[in-house]
């Protein structure tokens, strides 16, 4: 790569004109108003006819003309450039002058030199510590237009302070950028809290503990627990297909409809009927889906299950000391409207345990990406489930911590504990 000219191989009268370009570039950190400053300076300088600024994607191998411009400033297309030249220029890394574009040898004039009538071109890169940043291309038509080698030499340093300006302006951009999606995330994430409930209901006859932490600023899961009339309560588990701030709001609705059609009334089988008849026109907008498990207990014991595509929970009998799995069965909601939903009858017995939780706690993994699984998860219930449903919620967390051995979740981890106590 040829090195940027010197200041002192510049001329008192580019020197002057090398100052007021920085000035201009230099006064601005938004990255679209730099790209237009630098070459409406540069075209003034070289008195070119028409200007292309294009910037280096270097994931893609690609260049991307960001602003193409004719005389006065006017927008033009931004096609019709010499990529023959481009393409030598990015190659070499050094810049290139040609005042007889129709017959120079050098750079095999090709179909877009020789139709617009191109006269002269000059062509240079934008580097930042020998990476390439961008192309600057000028050229012009006119008969009496042609570039002095001056102009190369102003160009090339033009060109080394542009590449440092428009690369502060890019990086400062990501960093904005940056900034506002976390707080963005931050926020979300701050109301996804507060959404989920402060407290468990405090009922007659039941213990409840529910966990939840999420993998990302943002999380999928979530988990209710409400009072009804007449001693009942429901309690909710759920996991949207997606993550982050999207899921969250799906997150959002899905909990205030089931919630609000059982306050109304509703039955387990029509709460989550109704609630998936109005969420699936959300769905397939956003292709995302929910899968839920809903539950209404009563104060002799009685629960009322509905399963829409969720892992089917943990029962634990007090008279066997063994656990089995509760029925799976349904769609998740938002897959298409009329979901059928059946509702599962089980009759608790004092002693009795349900764990419900999302696939994130039995797909945790552990460094040899082993999952924990049912089978640990039965066992870590069997081995407390005498005691409290929050004493048992946290020896399953630790046999599921010591298990993974230091390796980090990739899911979220929901769980809520269910324990009659009669």
């Amino acid at each position: 790569m040829t090195d940027q000219p010197e200041q002192g191989k510049l001329s008192p009268e580019q020197l002057v004109t090398l100052y007021k370009i920085s000035g201009e570039i230099n006064s601005t950190l938004d990255f679209d108003e730099a790209l237009d400053r630098a070459i409406t300076a540069l075209m003034n300088v070289t008195k070119a006819q028409r200007g292309f600024l294009m910037i280096a994607d270097h994931s893609a191998g690609t260049l991307e003309v960001h602003v193409a411009s004719g005389i006065d400033g006017e927008t033009i297309e931004k096609e019709g450039y010499s990529t023959t030249i481009v393409n030598q220029v990015v190659e070499t890394e050094e810049s290139l002058l040609t005042n007889n574009a129709q017959f120079d040898t050098r750079i095999s004039p090709g179909e877009s030199i020789i139709l617009r009538g191109l006269r002269a071109i000059l062509c240079a890169p934008m580097m930042v510590q020998d990476r390439l940043v961008g192309v600057v291309y000028l050229d012009t038509a006119m008969k009496r237009g042609a570039f002095h080698p001056s102009d190369k030499d102003l160009l090339d340093a033009a060109c080394g302070i542009a590449a440092r300006a428009i690369e502060n302006a890019r990086l400062y951009k990501v960093a904005v950028e940056k900034g506002r999606l976390e707080r963005e995330l931050q926020m979300a994430s701050d109301i996804q809290r507060n959404l989920l409930p402060s407290s468990m209901p405090d009922v007659d006859g039941y213990e409840i503990a529910p966990y939840w932490v999420a993998a990302r600023e943002v999380a999928g899961d979530f988990y209710d627990a409400f009072e009804l009339n007449d001693g009942r309560f429901g309690t909710v588990i759920a996991d949207v297909s997606d993550k982050g701030a999207p899921a969250a709001l799906f997150m959002a609705v899905a909990r205030t409809l089931i919630r609000s059609h059982s306050y109304g009334g509703e039955d387990p089988v029509s709460t989550m009927w109704r609630t998936n008849d109005l969420l699936v026109p959300d769905a397939e907008e956003s292709g995302m889906f929910v899968t839920v498990f809903y539950s209404e207990f009563h104060p002799d014991g009685t629960s009322i299950n509905v399963n829409g595509g969720h892992n089917p929970p943990a029962l634990y009998r007090a008279s066997t000391g063994e656990v089995e799995y509760m029925p799976m069965g349904g769609r998740a909601l938002g897959w298409f409207p009329g979901n059928a939903f059946e509702a599962v009858e089980v009759r608790l017995a004092p002693g009795d345990v349900i764990v419900y939780y999302t696939d994130g706690l039995t797909e945790a993994e552990n460094p040899n990406a082993e999952p924990y699984g049912e089978d640990r998860l039965s066992e870590a219930i069997k081995r407390l489930h005498s005691e409290s449903a929050h004493d048992i919620r946290d020896h399953i967390l630790e046999d599921v911590d010591i298990f993974c051995d230091g390796n980090p979740p990739f899911d979220d981890i929901t769980m809520l504990v269910v324990r009659y106590i009669g």
